[in-house]
């Protein structure tokens, strides 16, 4: 099988003064994802910025972006409902409305580093509703044990269809720690037909986006996963680390999926 790549081009937090080399504009995050998809990409995570570099759920700034990428190449688009911890609920489901082909699904609230992370049930089943209706793949962000199981509940309710999309998130803090043997337990307890990928946050980036290939997952690269190549040393872009993600895969023998086969796989009864 082989492996699907995503790019995280930007994400709620790192700022311009973290890594000069963030996009943060529509122009800037168009131009970004379009060279990782030349590097074999084929899944785009999208976070939007306002025009102060700031999370925001603005519909026109969104579907600004999507266009710019969709007019340059047929990459598979996945917007972020997640968006940022001071964004509302209701403005960051509306993000929807624009029917990417893939959206988040985060299914818990939680904290998250100095903030929280609010994913109330009632509104989490409202926006389950509404990616159903309108027929938006789930990408299902798992941040720790209980993530899962909440997910797991939503399937059996028929809010989750088809083959189920996970995301183990690891290294944030107030979900699970960047380790081996928590990326081990989790993978253990998905469902036998799932999809995954590995997102892990920060130091541990490289060595668990290996163990991920290793056992069967996807990956995901980008600054929205980590601001550094090495240690001390700030990836200059995203296409440092999407060439690198590659690179772990073609080195374990692995091919990489092309955006046909992608939608073939994760947008299956969606």
């Amino acid at each position: 099988m082989s492996v699907i790549l995503t790019v995280a081009t930007t994400g709620p937090i790192a700022t311009k003064a973290d890594n000069p080399s963030l996009p943060t504009q529509p122009e800037e995050i168009a131009s970004a994802v379009v060279e990782a998809y030349e590097r074999g990409a084929s899944v785009a995570h999208i976070h939007v910025r306002d025009e102060n570099d700031r999370p925001t759920a603005d519909l026109q700034i969104a579907r600004r972006i999507i266009g710019l990428i969709q007019d340059r190449c047929p990459i598979l688009i996945q917007l972020s409902t997640g968006v940022g911890l001071t964004v509302p609920f209701e403005e960051r489901e509306a993000l929807v409305e624009l029917r990417p082909a893939m959206a988040t699904l985060n299914p818990c609230t939680m904290s998250f580093g100095a903030g929280e992370f609010r994913n109330a049930p009632a509104d989490v089943e409202r926006l389950a509703r509404r990616m159903q209706e309108l027929e938006i793949k789930p990408e299902l962000e798992v941040y720790d044990t209980g993530h899962l199981e909440e997910c797991l509940r939503l399937r059996d309710r028929g809010l989750i269809t088809g083959t189920p999309q996970f995301s183990l998130v690891l290294g944030v803090r107030g979900g699970m720690a960047a380790t081996a043997e928590n990326l081990i337990t989790m993978v253990k307890r998905l469902p036998d037909d799932a999809i995954w990928q590995v997102i892990a946050i920060g130091r541990s980036n490289l060595e668990l986006t290996a163990i991920g290939l290793a056992l069967g997952g996807n990956a995901r690269a980008g600054l929205e996963d980590t601001i550094y190549l090495g240690k001390g040393k700030l990836a200059e872009g995203n296409n440092p680390l999407v060439e690198r993600a590659a690179r772990l895969a073609t080195d374990l023998n692995l091919s990489i999926a092309d955006h046909v086969e992608a939608a073939q796989r994760l947008l299956t009864a969606a």
